[in-house]
């Protein structure tokens, strides 16, 4: 008989091998130290995958990428660390304006350089940005004080428009039109404050008198081609388009707006124009830049970039993996046609109910549908942010204060079957006019706290802390909500 294999009496020793961020950001800093970025670039690029709430880590990658001279992708994750991650991390205020001086946007590097030095007089790279802001002075366009307070009250309007506080944005607008009457983004600004604030006539005023005063300017152009859009004023729109498809901007600021303009009507081969050239520029774009650049490749037949450009996005926004342009939508069915009676409802929250409800379904991942479903909506500015995000994926601007609303009402959903009722008064609670300033970030909380006022309404026997119990957060915390909930919906 042969010889056996005897079974070793030892027991095999499993020892776990973790990966973590940290384990690969330092050894990316072992490649930075020895001068070899490409490998300090991949080991980074997987600290981030593998925690991507670490700033250090986005802010190493950001720095290496700068050095290897892909100043557009460093920026993108500058920008991901001040407004995702570290609003603090004033550092990536100069990084940012080194980068945009090495792409030749002095007016940005210069913006940048300035509010760098404003939160760190005395930081690590003060001298830097004093030197780097002296160099952009040497063309003698130096600021003045009047051109310095200037900026400073556009940059306040613009960002009380981009929180939705439309009353005050339109006041600071008014006031700063008035003293200053040839600042034309202040003029276009406003017009954008009274669409969104539901006063259309004002809206399409303001634009007819910029265009008198100063024809051809391409914003107001922009959003006057927007503004008929959503109101399904088809020949003004069809028009409009005809007049922008002749132009040809040369500063960048404009190609984007041009480009963005023309994707979001659902003309992607006049969008795809502008966006494809602006990558090819190096233009460091934002998420919207890559979402609708994605999309314009795709739908003029550049499925190879639309995926690349996908990427990309997703590296800056994971939460959009999934639902990419070429994904493929089920067959139109009954829950579809339920979903339409709701678009097509009287009341505002039926409306947003409806959007939510597509937003959800198979069908979303289709842009084609998309747009469909936007034609069927009616005029109504204040559907505006509730499109964009539900229906074209943006979570930017005042589409993120529609996101929380989309979490909240995802909690809702989850835990109920009383869906319909519950979260057509979570929209109607949402769009109250005492509710314009609230962000409803917290979306457990906001969930647990209107469900508990619904259920009391309908004349149920329930507490707080079962409601705090069913969405996994504190009773006190659901006290807190329902106070803040009757404060804005009494």
């Amino acid at each position: 008989m042969g010889k056996q294999l005897k079974r070793s009496s030892r027991k095999a020793t499993i020892v776990p091998f973790i990966q973590s961020g940290d384990y690969f950001f330092k050894k990316g800093m072992k490649a930075y130290d020895r001068g070899d970025l490409e490998k300090a670039r991949k080991y980074f690029e997987r600290a981030v995958r593998l925690d991507e709430r670490d700033a250090s880590f986005a802010l190493q990658l950001a720095l290496v990428l700068s050095e290897l001279g892909e100043y557009q992708f460093s920026n993108q994750w500058l920008f991901k660390i001040i407004h995702d991650l570290d609003e603090t991390m004033y550092d990536c205020l100069y990084f940012l304006a080194n980068n945009f001086a090495c792409l030749g946007l002095f007016r940005e590097a210069r913006q940048y350089a300035e509010r760098y030095l404003a939160h760190e007089p005395a930081g690590e790279f003060a001298d830097d940005a004093a030197d780097l802001l002296e160099l952009l002075r040497l063309d003698g366009s130096e600021w003045t004080e009047e051109e310095e307070q200037l900026m400073v009250l556009e940059d306040r309007a613009r960002r009380l428009l981009e929180e939705e506080r439309f009353a005050e944005a339109i006041e600071a607008l008014e006031a700063l039109v008035a003293r200053y009457p040839d600042v034309w983004s202040a003029h276009n600004n406003l017009a954008l404050a009274y669409f969104y604030s539901g006063d259309v006539d004002k809206a399409k005023q303001k634009v007819r008198e910029v265009l008198k005063r100063d024809p051809g300017n391409l914003h107001a152009l922009c959003n006057a081609l927007v503004f008929a859009y959503y109101l399904r004023e088809e020949e003004q729109a069809a028009a409009l388009c005809e007049t922008l498809a002749g132009l040809y901007p040369f500063f960048r600021e404009h190609q984007y707006k041009l480009g963005a303009t023309f994707a979001l009507v659902g003309r992607f081969d006049l969008a795809f124009r502008w966006l494809h050239r602006l990558y090819k520029q190096g233009f460091g774009g934002d998420g919207p830049f890559y979402y609708w650049l994605a999309c314009a490749a795709y739908y003029t037949g550049h499925e190879p970039l639309a995926r690349q450009m996908w990427e990309v996005l997703a590296t800056l926004h994971p939460e959009k993996r999934g639902e990419e342009p070429w994904a493929v939508s089920a067959p139109v069915d009954e829950a579809l046609i339920r979903l339409m009676a709701w678009l097509e409802g009287d009341e505002l929250a039926d409306r947003l109910y409806g959007l939510y409800l597509f937003s959800r379904s198979p069908q979303a991942k289709e842009p084609s549908m998309s747009l469909a479903v936007c034609r069927l909506l009616p005029s109504d500015p204040r559907l505006r942010p509730f499109i964009d995000c539900f229906l074209f994926g943006l979570t930017d601007g005042p589409s993120a204060w529609v996101a929380n609303i989309g979490r909240m009402v995802d909690a809702l959903s989850a835990h109920n079957e009383e869906k319909e009722a519950l979260c057509r008064f979570a929209f109607a609670m949402a769009v109250h006019p005492s509710a314009d300033r609230e962000p409803f970030a917290n979306g457990a909380a906001w969930a647990a706290a209107i469900e508990y006022m619904w259920r009391r309404q309908q004349g149920e026997r329930v507490t707080q802390r079962e409601m705090a119990a069913k969405y996994g957060v504190s009773a006190s915390t659901v006290q807190k909500y329902v106070q803040k909930a009757r404060r804005l919906y009494t």
